[in-house]
């Protein structure tokens, strides 16, 4: 339970909801992949309630600037949710998202994102449909929010700084979860039969993070140990695949 209230606060401060670190556990312990995935999702959503909750009242959220994003990301997780891809090949897909959400933690941990500046958000309108339908569909996929693949696109791009793209990935991540969650539902799938103690968990680490979110970023030794984490999950599920 510690781990995963680990988690929810190294992500939930930089706007995350923890998915990716939630399936790494799961991986870790040799949960079966369609219980993996509903929990994932169940527990982000909770995650990101608390998330977008805090950087709407600290005025982070940028309700139009996500709202190109979200048109297509949606529907597109919807769909991913009710697709249930054969054993191996979730293993495998699973496992190249956490590798991915590993460099990302990485480069955070770096500071690689100190250096950019708070901006108001222009991005073109179809970049933001395609980019939000691609990322709403491994969502659904893989049971994650697609935060992983957001943010580092705002702040690549100059979009947005740290707090910025925080502030949009909080909400993106709700809406993906949510309607990746209810398309699993359709599918077949089952909940961690301790998901009660999991969601508590999260909530006292999710409430930590966006506190520590908002004042200061997160310690560096942290970051590095979960990318440690997602790259030893991640391998397990590719070379299982």
């Amino acid at each position: 339970m510690a781990a995963f209230a680990c988690v929810a606060a190294l992500y939930s401060s930089v706007g995350h909801a923890g998915a990716s670190g939630y399936l790494a556990m799961m991986a870790l312990l040799g949960v079966a992949p369609a219980t993996m995935r509903p929990t994932a999702l169940a527990l982000n959503l909770v995650v990101a309630t608390l998330a977008t909750y805090r950087f709407w009242r600290a005025g982070w959220i940028r309700w139009a600037a996500l709202a190109p994003f979200a048109v297509a990301s949606v529907p597109f997780a919807y769909l991913g949710g009710r697709i249930q891809l054969p054993v191996p090949g979730y293993r495998a897909l699973v496992g190249v998202v956490l590798l991915s959400a590993a460099a990302v933690l990485w480069w955070r941990a770096r500071g690689g994102e100190l250096a950019l500046v708070e901006r108001k958000i222009e991005v073109p309108l179809p970049v933001a449909v395609g980019t939000g339908g691609a990322i709403g569909l491994l969502s659904g996929l893989t049971g994650t929010g697609g935060g992983i693949f957001l943010s580092p696109l705002l702040l690549f791009a100059g979009w947005a700084g740290p707090r910025g793209a925080a502030g949009i990935a909080a909400p993106f991540i709700w809406l993906n979860s949510l309607a990746g969650l209810v398309g699993v539902h359709w599918a077949t799938g089952s909940l961690h039969p301790h998901l009660p103690w999991l969601v508590a968990a999260v909530v006292v680490g999710g409430w930590i993070g966006t506190m520590l979110g908002l004042t200061r970023l997160p310690r560096t030794a942290l970051l590095r140990a979960l990318s440690v984490v997602l790259v030893i999950a991640g391998g397990k599920l590719i070379l299982a695949s």
